[in-house]
């Protein structure tokens, strides 16, 4: 018998929250001893595959499984690119952003933004009951560092609500210095820098310029990160091209844009189908 469906909501031309759906589904595969999802135009669809699971399985379980994982800095010394490790029970090593330039192309922080603090100040935001729903995605809040809990912690920006919405290079000015305190997406920063590590957009010709594919048949952990960056065509797939956009005059931070559809590959399933 097959385990239910857990729904959430999504928007698909936000980048962000595309890989974030992709985090998700890594971190379920690895929990649940396999898993399967698939999109709707506005709702990601994730379920087990181990037909002895407990009724943990769950999305409240899951999200405070991931918001819980110990965080490990494996370069003590470079707090701006170090590899993550997420402990048990993921065991899962982030350090896509050190291999190969079409990766480097998606790293939106640079300089002064410490990579692991900026992951840890997110994740900690997740172990919010409010946070552990099916509108997760779409969680904002002012973020604050989990141990110096009077500073507050500026996201990576692969949220696309962030990323091209109150740059200095649009406004004028920068926030920083002003101490203004902005509203971030948690759950969307952190799943989404998990995402990255398998699920990768497909460069173009264009530099820092991606397509992205939502897939909208069950598919396996392995098989969706090929119909993410468009190797595995379906009937029905979305297509989305989005730039990792500069967001300082000085072109060292950047932050996803908001994507433009594609061509439409078929018809729409819906969720009844599957």
């Amino acid at each position: 018998m097959e385990s239910p469906a857990i729904a959430i909501n999504v928007d698909l031309q936000n980048p962000g929250q595309f890989f974030a759906c992709c985090g998700l589904l890594e971190f379920a595969d690895r929990l649940w001893n396999g898993a399967e999802a698939w999109f709707t135009s506005s709702e990601f669809f994730i379920r087990s595959l181990d037909q002895d699971a407990s009724s943990e399985v769950d999305l409240h379980s899951l999200i405070n499984a991931i918001a819980s994982a110990p965080l490990c800095q494996l370069e003590s010394d470079d707090d701006t690119s170090s590899p993550i490790k997420v402990q048990d029970p993921f065991n899962l090593l982030l350090d896509w952003w050190n291999e190969g330039s079409a990766r480097r192309g998606l790293k939106v922080w640079a300089g002064r933004m410490d990579g692991f603090r900026i992951a840890c100040a997110m994740q900690n935001v997740m172990r919010r009951e409010e946070a552990q729903n099916s509108n997760l995605l779409n969680y904002a809040t002012i973020v604050y560092d989990p141990v110096e809990s009077s500073d507050k912690v500026e996201p990576f920006y692969f949220d696309a609500r962030r990323g091209t919405g109150a740059l200095p290079i649009d406004i004028g000015f920068s926030p920083d210095p002003l101490k203004m305190k902005s509203l971030a997406y948690p759950a969307v920063e952190f799943l989404c820098l998990a995402g990255l590590q398998r699920f990768r957009p497909q460069p173009t010709d264009l530099p820092r310029v991606f397509d992205y594919f939502a897939w909208s048949v069950p598919l396996v952990t392995t098989i969706a990160s090929a119909a993410a960056c468009g190797i595995l065509a379906q009937p029905g797939d979305w297509g989305f091209r989005f730039e990792n956009s500069f967001r300082t005059d000085q072109r060292k931070h950047k932050g996803f844009s908001i994507a433009t559809p594609l061509a439409r590959r078929n018809h729409e399933r819906s969720s009844q189908e599957v």
